[in-house]
């Protein structure tokens, strides 16, 4: 699964105006077997109908149309049911299982399905560089949340996070 580097076109409604959609930030792992996250996601806001377009439309069109999302009931207590993409609907589960909490997963019917580390919104910048590429690391053992307790740790968790599979700053 690879990320395209352009950012989406589209039509603001009504106005017939053309916009960029900045592009998301956002890291996958290669092609090849790996652990249990498939890469990370770092939205810049809390709103999964503002930020969901944009991580959908910049995955390689190869994947299939993401046709379902699985989202953490903690970090994503507003979500709708459904958010619209460019030509078609996805919908949104709602998960209460801590798994789930801070990770999203990204559907594409019967061509397979993603785990991705949703890194905070208001996560500083050098810690989510490190979550981004710990998570698209295929080496990573390491699950979503026991990622971000680490990054919690700060600086007093740095041996755990490199001895646990986190890559360094």
């Amino acid at each position: 699964m690879n990320a395209i580097t352009q950012p989406a076109e589209s039509a603001a409604p009504g106005d017939g105006h053309s916009y960029r959609t900045p592009l998301p930030r956002l890291r996958l792992t290669p092609d090849v077997s790996h652990g249990p996250l498939d890469g990370a996601w770092w939205p810049r806001c809390d709103a999964l109908e503002l930020e969901l377009p944009a991580l959908v439309g910049s995955l390689d069109p190869s994947i299939g149309t993401v046709t379902r999302v699985t989202v953490g009931t903690a970090a994503w207590p507003d979500a709708p049911q459904e958010v619209m993409a460019p030509g078609h609907v996805i919908e949104v589960a709602l998960s209460d299982d801590d798994a789930e909490t801070h990770a999203i997963t990204v559907d594409c019917g019967t061509v397979g399905r993603w785990e991705l580390l949703v890194v905070p919104p208001g996560e500083p910048a050098d810690t989510a560089a490190r979550l981004l590429t710990t998570a698209s690391d295929p080496a990573n053992p390491l699950s979503a949340p026991r990622l971000l307790a680490l990054a919690e740790d700060g600086l007093d968790g740095q041996d755990t996070w490199e001895s646990e599979g986190g890559a360094g700053a």
